[in-house]
């Protein structure tokens, strides 16, 4: 049976692996830049997702202070929903929203298990840790 902590860092890597894809894609396929214009977005905004998408990826998986991780998961999940909306809203397919709900379950994983090594890091006496 897995451990929270590996379940923890399989679902926070394959998570950060799809959002570094996702965001490197973003500069380099021309699909998704059709992607964008089609749902109405400007393209300046791709690029902005695509540095957050790969800054956020990286957020994930270094040690950073809690308050910028939790920052990291509200950017994550606020992304993740927009894209369900986006696509439900401009009519496309009921599977282009199994992307998004795909990565919105690894962030829910994730995001369960880092509050649970959080909260019992935050319980332990200091010398313990």
């Amino acid at each position: 049976m897995l451990n929270s902590k590996s379940l923890y860092w399989g679902s926070t890597g394959l998570l950060a692996l799809l959002m570094l894809a996702s965001g490197l894609l973003y500069f380099t396929a021309e699909s998704a830049a059709a992607n964008f214009e089609r749902l109405g977005f400007p393209d300046y905004f791709r690029i902005e997702l695509g540095v957050a998408k790969v800054l956020g990826a990286l957020a994930l998986v270094v040690p950073l202070p809690r308050a910028l991780k939790e920052w990291t998961y509200a950017g994550f999940a606020i992304s993740f929903v927009s894209a369900i909306v986006a696509h439900t809203a401009s009519g496309d397919p009921v599977l282009s929203v199994g992307p998004p709900l795909v990565a919105l379950v690894l962030w829910g994983v994730s995001y369960a298990t880092y509050r649970q090594h959080v909260l019992k890091a935050e319980a332990r006496p200091v010398s313990e840790a």
